[in-house]
């Protein structure tokens, strides 16, 4: 809709990361507004997402995949959108990027649209369950990913989409 604004999280960030020269701050650099595009501010925000000291100053390319995830998302918070979509965000992230990621889902004001295969991330974050097939889509509000995979009823209906 017209009041939403939209950041979006890839499954492969690696398209988005190739050949690039430039460091994480000077990156991240590129989303921020005037008022965050000082070393400071960026050093913070890299800060919470657990990059140290110099690791601002690594270039985009030799990042690992944990790293790449951890600044996207570093641009996501700077891009300020309410609605997130994020294809498999725990992908490449160590336990302690997980449990942070978990904590600011369950606490986002916005919309999240996401798709993962860890269980336990989808078990403490989605409160709105859907499973899509060529063959239609089983949607329930207000129900657990624990519920929704416990519940014979629902998975009656899933099966019969395959």
């Amino acid at each position: 809709g017209v009041t939403t604004s939209q950041s979006y999280i890839a499954k492969d960030l690696n398209d988005n990361f190739d050949d690039q020269d430039e460091t994480i701050l000077d990156w991240l650099r590129d989303f921020a507004e005037e008022e965050q595009k000082d070393n400071t501010s960026l050093r913070g925000m890299l800060g919470q997402m657990l990059f140290r000291g110099d690791d601002s100053l690594k270039e985009i390319k030799v990042l690992s995949g944990g790293e790449k995830v951890r600044i996207t998302l570093a641009k996501m918070m700077l891009l300020k959108a309410n609605v997130l979509l994020m294809d498999d965000p725990t992908n490449h992230l160590d336990l302690e990027s997980i449990q942070s990621l978990n904590d600011a889902v369950v606490n986002f004001k916005g919309g999240i649209i996401m798709t993962s295969h860890d269980h336990e991330f989808l078990a403490t974050t989605a409160n709105h369950v859907i499973e899509v097939s060529s063959k239609g889509l089983v949607d329930r509000v207000d129900t657990t990913y624990d519920e929704f995979i416990a519940t014979e009823s629902i998975q009656e209906k899933v099966k019969a989409l395959y």
